[in-house]
């Protein structure tokens, strides 16, 4: 497979559970996806940018050599790989509110666990030995790590460790093993990384273009944009308690003295309960409507 030099390129896991919340970014930003035939990639109509589909595992070595100028990775896959000795850095450029779970440690439901401490002298298996490594060493212990590539979670039934140390997010596989979190790891959720490597003007330019539109769709994602009509003395009351807003627009109302008109964009979540507190702050004829698109 020959790369085209004129364009960027994204990698992304082939499978798994940040490939479609990848391509639902994308789409977001207005990228249009062109799913062919070839596994190996997809390219995007209208943007100089295709999408390398590999293993998760190997997004991080793409980056960091360059080979893709962005990639799409848990925090999780991209901590362990920068634990390798030889692992080229790579720049993280944003968090992208997606994928997020945990590494445990978990245990059967009968073990007893008071703290890292319980795990001095057991035999733990995980899929991420230098994050468990570090996890142990930063708590002082010594236990015995078993490397395993898959089904982590049968090792305590088949006698092969007494913990394992998992990616958790919902917990339900655990609990279907006998298996409880007992020990927080890491916490994790998708990342998009930059490679280090210099980029030619013209990719530096579609570079920015690109993160733009990704910008604008993160901007999005908790942001909410409120009007309400308040007294003038309320203002600065209400100004305050309008959640992650910066500078409201505030416009007199038309044939009501004293009363204006305040629009904000909020860039946290708004609750009932902030909406119950601007109303009694003196805030009326409240609005709270979601933002599809913000160029910053």
């Amino acid at each position: 497979m020959t790369l085209d030099n004129a364009r960027l390129h994204l990698a992304v896991q082939k499978s798994g559970r940040l490939s479609q919340d990848t391509r639902d970014l994308l789409r977001g930003a207005g990228f249009r996806i062109q799913e062919g035939k070839n596994s190996l990639a997809a390219r995007i109509e209208n943007f100089p940018l295709d999408l390398m589909l590999v293993r998760d595992d190997d997004i991080p070595t793409f980056v960091a050599d360059g080979v893709c100028e962005f990639g799409v990775v848990g925090r999780n896959v991209l901590e362990e790989a920068s634990l390798e000795e030889s692992a080229p850095p790579v720049e993280v450029v944003a968090p992208l509110g997606f994928g997020r779970c945990a590494l445990r440690i978990a245990a059967p439901e009968s073990t007893l666990y008071d703290g890292p401490r319980s795990l001095g002298g057991a035999r733990i298996a995980t899929s991420y030995p230098r994050l468990l490594q570090r996890f142990l060493d930063t708590n002082g212990i010594e236990a015995t790590i078993v490397k395993m590539s898959g089904a982590v979670e049968l090792a305590p039934r088949l006698q092969i460790a007494g913990f394992i140390c998992d990616l958790v997010s919902t917990g339900a596989t655990l609990e279907a093993n006998g298996l409880r979190p007992v020990d927080t790891v890491l916490e994790s959720e998708a990342l998009l990384i930059r490679t280090g490597k210099t980029l030619s003007p013209e990719k530096a330019e579609l570079a920015g273009r690109m993160m733009s539109r990704i910008e604008g769709v993160l901007a999005t994602q908790e942001s909410k944009y409120i009007m309400l009509n308040a007294p003038e003395e309320a203002l600065e009351t209400i100004a305050a308690m309008l959640p992650g807003a910066e500078a409201p627009t505030i416009l007199p109302l038309a044939g009501r003295p004293g009363h204006y008109a305040v629009h904000a964009v909020c860039k946290e979540s708004v609750f009932w309960e902030t909406l119950q507190k601007l109303k009694g702050a003196g805030a009326s004829a409240i609005l709270v409507v979601p933002i599809e698109k913000m160029m910053m």
